[in-house]
């Protein structure tokens, strides 16, 4: 079946924020909010990446910590000096190839998702930018991530096609050259996020990633997404991936989102900490509670 190639998640598992909602209030030690996200999800998309490219060990032990699902794989983000700085060099280029070794040879390594800024707008410059980093990690499943309306170009995709490169279709808020609704397939994976609509604090110098992605979908709002990501799993195949991922992260919202959109898409009932219940209402009837003797991790 088509649903078999689908995997949801959320953009990361460490906030403090999801502590006594998502997780318990005070962690116990040895609590792993990985393998709890793993219990819930197929996927999972490492946020840290981005920020600091991790050693092999590290991401060996991730691995490891999701290793009881077995359809469960990463997606990862590209380090952002190759993407929004633009200075990273060779010696960045190994060690981020040798981050996703131990992932890739675990077989979970779903994509890399190489995600540009709102600025980062179609024109030749930008796009002979681009091409240097997909030749470089052209031997890595490639997700492309733009914000900016003028990369939403046919030719675009045609390119991106020939290269077997997903374009990731997003939801954001609908303001003025935002990169719009999408539903494109370009490549064996098919990769859509989830950022929100918090329009009044998506720009601006008063906001923060917070404030950003303080965002809860409402059932009207995810509907017209459901046969798009249907559409693109029956394209892929079983051979193919479609990852969907929410990044409204704030106090859980995202959890909340990717169980909705699981249980439509997947069939999925699964078992949730009786907080998150508390929370959102709007998940009775998607999750049941969790029963501790039986689920440790919450």
């Amino acid at each position: 079946m088509a649903e078999s190639s689908i995997r949801i998640g959320t953009a990361g598992w460490s906030y403090e924020d999801w502590n006594g909602i998502v997780y318990p209030s005070r962690p116990p030690r040895g609590f792993d909010r990985l393998a709890a996200m793993a219990s819930l999800f197929d996927t999972n998309e490492i946020n840290s990446t981005f920020y600091r490219i991790p050693d092999a060990r590290q991401t060996a032990a991730w691995a490891r910590r999701v290793s009881f699902n077995p359809r469960f794989q990463f997606t990862a983000k590209l380090f952002r000096g190759f993407t929004h700085e633009r200075k990273a060099g060779a010696d960045e280029e190994r060690a981020f190839r040798e981050a996703m070794r131990p992932l890739r040879s675990e077989g979970r390594l779903g994509a890399i998702l190489v995600q540009f800024p709102y600025s980062f707008r179609e024109d030749s410059k930008h796009r002979g930018e681009l091409e240097a980093i997909l030749d470089r990690f052209a031997t890595l499943p490639l997700a492309v991530e733009f914000r900016h309306a003028s990369w939403d170009r046919d030719d675009v995709a045609a390119w991106f096609w020939d290269r077997g490169v997903a374009f990731v279709n997003i939801d954001q808020p609908r303001l003025h050259e935002n990169l719009p609704e999408t539903n494109r397939v370009t490549g064996p994976i098919a990769y859509y996020r989830f950022h929100g609509r918090n329009s009044e604090k998506w720009f601006g110098p008063d906001t923060s990633n917070e404030q950003r992605y303080n965002y809860l979908y409402s059932d009207d709002e995810l509907d017209p997404w459901l046969d798009r990501i249907r559409d693109s799993a029956a394209r892929v195949g079983e051979r193919g991936g479609v990852y969907a991922v929410l990044n409204n992260h704030f106090r859980g919202q995202a959890v909340t989102n990717a169980l909705m959109l699981q249980r439509e898409l997947t069939g999925e009932t699964r078992e949730v900490p009786e907080t998150l219940l508390q929370t959102y209402p709007q998940l009775s009837g998607v999750a049941k509670p969790a029963e501790k003797a039986q689920r440790p991790l919450f």
